[in-house]
């Protein structure tokens, strides 16, 4: 069995991780923080008639904003994000905590 402190060490070296990740995949980014908090604002309402597992409307919202949609759609996908529905719930997830 291991000790409380152990335990707290464990946490605290897998929270250093996940923050060091989070981090390398910010700055491997092709647009802005503000940019993607937007783009998931608009996911959130256009997502209401549900999704066609296409990135129809992410790309309207990159097209829109005069975003470079040859970068933010490769960093989307390694991020989980290959449908409009799952940028919301893998890109977004990760990266709005």
């Amino acid at each position: 069995m291991t000790s409380n402190i152990e335990q707290e060490r464990r946490k605290a070296v897998v929270r250093e991780i996940v923050q060091k990740r989070r981090a390398e995949a910010m700055a491997s980014m092709s647009i802005s923080q503000n940019d993607l908090t937007q783009l998931f604002e608009c996911q959130n309402d256009a997502l209401m008639a549900g999704c066609d597992h296409s990135l129809k409307f992410t790309r309207q919202f990159l097209h829109a904003h005069n975003l470079p949609e040859a970068s933010v759609i490769p960093w989307l996908n390694k991020h989980g994000g290959y449908c409009d529905c799952e940028v919301l719930a893998n890109v977004e997830d990760g990266f709005q905590q």
